[in-house]
């Protein structure tokens, strides 16, 4: 147990791009005691796991047994039927990246949450060399299998959003509703990320669900999702081009209840200098 609390420990602080000097002194602890809770040679003291929880708005019960973030994930069970919860039609960003961006030549993609995978494999089928990841086990499955079937290669894994960093480049970064699930907090270390391994002259293609005050909330009622505001997309990407920037309202049907969503979605390109 102790090499998994401190396995998360460090998960945790490298996804709040946080070294361990900077973390002991959050906790008024000194960084050799955090060097060795992640090395596994000592336990944090109990009374300091609720601060270390509220911290990296992760629960205690994370910390312990690591099952937090899988069993929260609202669409791992409805992945669980045979058919496909969201179809097999690609989402309309799809055709924008193949407009932006034709595959002529060798072109690396990652689809940040790739659900079941039908975006996925439409691009894989289009010629680009993708690579996905989803928190839902069931839906990488699902993406497996379907790739199987079309007869192309998606290199498919389970990561969380939250915890997954790139260490390698992509001319692609291509994401359809699963920005939600990454706090505020979070935010500005987790695209620094993703900008960071964009190729130059690459895109970062993206939605995020935003919050509207004559909207409704979502039917799901999930509690690990996060709405953004309107612009603070864009406003991750000042320093890009941006060839799209635009805000949308559309009709939605996911739980089988009739509802609207407000969208920012926006096609940033990484000018090489």
């Amino acid at each position: 147990m102790r090499n998994q609390i401190g396995k998360r420990i460090a998960e945790l602080r490298k996804s709040f791009c946080m070294n361990q000097e900077e973390l002991a002194s959050k906790l008024g602890v000194t960084f050799q005691a955090i060097s060795k809770w992640e090395t596994g040679a000592t336990y944090p003291d109990i009374e300091l796991l609720p601060i270390i929880s509220q911290h990296f708005h992760v629960s205690v019960d994370y910390l312990l047994l690591g099952d937090e973030m899988r069993s929260r994930n609202y669409y791992d069970q409805r992945y669980r039927q045979e058919e496909y919860y969201w179809g097999f039609q690609p989402s309309d960003l799809c055709y924008l990246v193949l407009k932006s961006m034709p595959p002529i030549g060798r072109l690396r993609l990652l689809d940040l949450g790739c659900g079941e995978g039908k975006d996925a494999v439409f691009f894989a089928r289009n010629g680009y060399d993708v690579t996905a990841f989803d928190l839902a086990e069931s839906g990488i499955e699902k993406t497996v299998k379907l790739a199987e079937q079309i007869g192309v290669e998606v290199n498919a894994f389970v990561a969380d959003i939250n915890a997954f960093r790139l260490d390698t480049q992509f001319d692609i970064i291509y994401s359809n509703g699963v920005l939600n699930y990454i706090p505020p907090e979070r935010r500005k270390a987790v695209f620094e990320n993703y900008q960071r391994y964009t190729a130059d002259n690459g895109i970062n293609i993206l939605s995020a669900f935003i919050t509207k005050p004559f909207i409704e909330s979502s039917p799901e009622k999930e509690t690990n999702s996060f709405m953004w505001h309107s612009g603070e997309l864009f406003s991750l990407y000042r320093d890009w081009r941006l060839d799209v920037c635009e805000e949308t309202i559309f009709d939605y049907l996911s739980s089988g209840i009739p509802h609207k969503h407000a969208v920012n979605r926006i096609l940033a390109k990484k000018v090489g200098t």
